[in-house]
């Protein structure tokens, strides 16, 4: 088996296995049904360790922070040397764009190793003090006819989205959202309705979270032109769901439904399934059941070994980026979408910080590295993207 394929049955196959440094997978809500029926699970495989080292296993444990193999010789990186990528989207012919944080800058990123990273245009007049800058990117779902791309920026007065054609001059369709050192959240993702969901942080600020009229600690729901979605559940008004600390993913499984992270800031965080018109605790409360009015997580992570970022769902499993944690959490999810089992670990320490992770339409998990961002221990190419596409007929889930 080559290294590439040892690192994409990895993906596949390890979801299944027990794993650990997870608080907890929620039992009480939503209602479980039964795990599909799957093929035997196979020996571990093995991942490509640094060169002249032994083959690393999923979880084994490394130097918290510090990068592994920096991409020369492995097949699953395909950039390096940027500069705090952040926002990635998929485009119609494979590619991706990735986002710049703090230079504002757009890049293209073919989906093999050892190519050419093309810039494509720069975004100007942001305020990348902080957690801002240029954040989260998402297509049109007609982007092959529109050819328009969605950003969540911050600039000296705001959070805001952009949309723009490649190349193009940015417009603002949403402004306003409140910004501050940090607490700026930023993921941006199209539901299958043709919306556009975005999450925001509480800016610093908690109480705004809880405070229905403010734009922070919230998932707005939007038009493509940026108008509140006609049944919003608090009127016209773009907020969809409230009471998160720092919203650093969102994902759509197959099934429609809406996964979140959030950061827990001094408690546990989560992954939550989001629902119109809930509350989800910040900052009353933080992974706590038992809260009257308030929604629990369906996930929870230690925040020494999580600190979320993006998410996307492959085949059936959730799959969660960290930036402390240095890997990514792998949940299972059951035959209705629902998360179910103990989430594994995997990539532990093999790339470091890992900001996002994005589900590709080919079943393909892009992430993004977070090494140059002053908390982690960069390498020679960092920062980089990798993409890892687990095998074909891997399960017989229907997730």
């Amino acid at each position: 088996m080559t290294v590439r394929y040892r690192v994409l049955a990895a993906v596949a196959t390890a979801i299944m296995a027990s794993g650990c440094g997870v608080v907890g997978v929620a039992q009480a809500r939503p209602t479980w049904v039964d795990k599909p029926n799957l093929p035997p699970a196979e020996a571990q495989p093995e991942l490509p360790g640094p060169q002249g080292q032994a083959p690393q296993q999923p979880g084994q444990p490394g130097q918290r922070g510090q990068s592994g193999q920096q991409g020369q010789g492995d097949p699953s990186v395909v950039a390096t040397k940027l500069s705090l990528p952040w926002g990635l989207a998929i485009l119609p012919d494979g590619t991706a764009i990735v986002g710049e944080r703090t230079t504002g800058r757009i890049v293209r990123v073919q989906p093999e190793p050892d190519k050419p990273v093309r810039p494509v245009m720069t975004i100007g007049g942001l305020d990348h003090s902080g957690d801002g800058g240029l954040l989260g990117l998402a297509l049109s779902p007609a982007y092959r006819e529109d050819r328009l791309v969605f950003a969540y920026v911050t600039t000296p007065t705001d959070n805001r989205v952009l949309r723009f054609e490649l190349g193009g001059t940015p417009e603002p369709i949403l402004t306003g959202i409140p910004k501050g050192p940090t607490g700026n959240g930023g993921r941006l993702v199209f539901g299958p309705d043709g919306d556009l969901y975005i999450g925001t942080g509480d800016a610093g600020q908690p109480s705004l979270a809880a405070d229905p009229t403010s734009l922070a600690g919230k998932i707005l729901r939007v038009t493509p032109f940026g108008k509140p979605a006609p049944d919003n559940p608090f009127g016209a008004s773009p907020v969809y769901a409230l009471g998160f600390h720092d919203v650093g993913g969102l994902c759509f499984d197959p099934r429609r439904q809406l996964f979140a992270t959030d950061v827990g800031n001094g408690g546990p965080d989560e992954v939550n399934l989001v629902g119109a018109g809930l509350n989800y605790g910040w900052p009353t409360a933080v992974g706590k059941p038992g809260k009257p009015g308030l929604t629990d997580a369906v996930v929870t992570f230690d925040s020494a070994e999580a600190t979320p970022g993006g998410c996307g769902v492959v085949s059936f499993g959730l799959f969660v980026a960290t930036l402390n944690g240095t890997r990514v959490w792998a949940v299972p999810l059951d035959g209705a979408g629902h998360p179910t089992g103990t989430p594994q670990s995997l990539l532990r320490d093999r790339y470091g910080r890992l900001r996002t992770a994005t589900a590709a339409p080919d079943g393909a998990l892009w992430l993004t590295t977070s090494n140059k961002d002053g908390h982690g221990k960069p390498g020679p190419d960092d920062d980089r993207v990798i993409r890892i596409l687990p095998p074909r007929n891997s399960t017989t889930s229907p997730v």
